[in-house]
């Protein structure tokens, strides 16, 4: 049984973004995965979506740190923007390569952002988010 109705990856990178598909499906953790390489891209999607169907708000949204035109900052500032209202229900995980420790102290001070994972994606990351963060 799937946990989530949908999940979003932003990052600009294709095989990653492919991989990550692959496990949230095999592990059966989102019925709909959406994957965007700009961050523009998912913002206005997810802009859109906040007007005209809220309720098909993405429950979950993993971002990466650094890309090309927006990064994961400027994206979560932007974010910040879209009422929270429609937002409240959706967690918001950094998934990056980065392994600055300032980055991961920065996104884990943001309230926005719920936790920073590094890549690659796995089951076990899977598990501990629905131990965690969905099924607490």
């Amino acid at each position: 049984m799937n946990i989530l109705k949908k999940v979003i990856l932003i990052d600009d990178d294709q095989i990653n973004n492919f991989v990550c598909e692959s496990i949230i499906k095999n592990e059966r953790f989102a019925e709909e995965v959406q994957s965007f390489e700009w961050a523009e891209n998912a913002l206005d999607y997810l802009k859109n979506t906040a007007v005209q169907q809220p309720e098909a708000f993405p429950d979950l949204i993993f971002l990466d740190i650094n890309m090309p035109g927006m990064d994961g900052w400027s994206f979560i500032e932007e974010y910040k923007q879209i009422p929270e209202e429609v937002t409240k229900n959706c967690c918001l995980f950094m998934l990056s390569s980065a392994v600055d420790r300032k980055d991961i102290i920065s996104a884990k001070s943001l309230k926005e952002v719920k936790d920073f994972f590094s890549k690659p994606l796995s089951p076990e990351i899977l598990s501990f988010i629905k131990e965690e963060f969905i099924c607490s």
